[in-house]
């Protein structure tokens, strides 16, 4: 696919952000009519009701370009990590979802999950995490795993994802894995130093099985990994995106950046910095999650690097198409007539009374 844009869109097409309010800011209008951004995501702060998602989509959807259709993202993993309240369903850490032993019960959550995400407007679900939980003491990931072990994550992420799958693009996280670290990313660079024998015996395989599955997307860790690259986190290391997710996994799709705004990256690189190398490294869209100002300073930097590097420049324009190539079969299309809204999002309580029961300490199997 060939792409007729100028350097400015290009780079635009790269960056999916943020912003505050609950409502579209006018700035970040503008930058999607001129095709600055490649896309939204959404928090708890944009999202008073699950049903405002619908106008936030309407108000993002008339400011794109047709054919440039955005991403309109948001974290909806269940457990602590949700941005969206009741009606949408409800969900336990996806741990005591696995913990169930039914992975069909994990694809009909994620299959009513991404229902009622599609119906919002909504493309796109950064889930499921694939961190296997290897170290009680990380702060960050912990019941946010499938899992313990490699196998236990591989089947109930890939089961979840199936399900949501089928109404919007799962992003699998945080690749090469983030289950074995102390230090939690928003705030400071976590380090791993286990040998590529032990990566390939545990924390990869959640990510080759999603690989080999066609996960839709997946995103990066801002972690140092020193079996693969003494220097720079995962995020911004051509050896950890390129040479291990690319050439040696075999991944085809979007690879997603972390938020650029946290602590492990922002402590030691600029913004424009971060954008330029993660690009390099084999990011296809970078993640800025609040700042305007900061998005166009990430922005301008892409476009002056594109502008004297004709290599950097054919980098840009290979994650616009792949991104593009996903984001067209997935155009936001939120649904408006108001009794079909209201049945699919009351279809949650019974699912939601279900998984409790099944959850339950005096729930037994046997």
């Amino acid at each position: 696919m060939a792409l007729q844009l100028s350097v400015s869109s290009l780079c635009g097409q790269l960056l999916v952000g943020g912003f505050e309010g609950e409502t579209l800011p006018p700035r970040f209008g503008a930058a999607l009519r001129a095709g600055r951004r490649g896309g939204v995501i959404l928090f708890k702060r944009n999202l008073p009701s699950a049903e405002h998602a619908r106008v936030i989509c309407a108000e993002v959807m008339d400011a794109c370009q047709r054919e440039l259709p955005p991403f309109f993202g948001v974290d909806e993993e269940g457990g602590r990590v949700s941005r969206l309240c009741s009606p949408v369903l409800r969900l336990p850490p996806m741990r005591k979802l696995a913990n169930c032993g039914d992975p069909d019960l994990l694809t009909q959550a994620g299959s009513l999950l991404g229902k009622q995400l599609a119906a919002l407007g909504f493309n796109l679900n950064f889930a499921p995490v694939l961190d296997v939980d290897t170290n009680p003491w990380n702060p960050v990931i912990g019941d946010r795993s499938f899992g313990c072990t490699p196998e236990d994550v591989c089947i109930n992420a890939l089961a979840f994802w199936q399900g949501l799958g089928r109404y919007v693009l799962g992003c699998g996280k945080h690749f090469p894995g983030h289950g074995d670290t102390s230090v939690d990313s928003h705030v400071g660079l976590p380090v791993i130093d286990h040998e590529l024998a032990r990566l390939r015996k545990i924390e990869l395989l959640p990510f080759i099985a999603a690989a080999r599955a066609n996960m839709d997307a997946l995103m990066s860790a801002h972690i140092v990994v020193k079996s693969l690259d003494l220097v720079h986190p995962a995020t911004l290391s051509r050896a950890v995106c390129t040479d291990l997710l690319r050439r040696d996994i075999g991944f085809t799709g979007v690879l997603f950046s972390d938020d650029l705004e946290m602590g492990a990256i922002a402590s030691h690189y600029t913004i424009e910095d971060a954008a330029v190398l993660a690009i390099e490294a084999g990011c296809d869209a970078l993640l800025i999650c609040k700042s305007e100002e900061a998005q166009e300073r990430a922005h301008a930097a892409l476009i002056r690097k594109a502008e004297r590097d004709r290599k950097f420049l054919q980098r840009c324009s290979e994650a616009a198409i792949r991104g593009l190539d996903v984001r067209r079969r997935r155009v936001p299309n939120p649904v408006f007539n108001e009794t079909m809204f209201r049945g699919l999002m009351g279809q949650s309580r019974q699912l939601e009374a279900e998984i409790q029961r099944r959850i339950s300490p005096r729930f037994s199997t046997r």
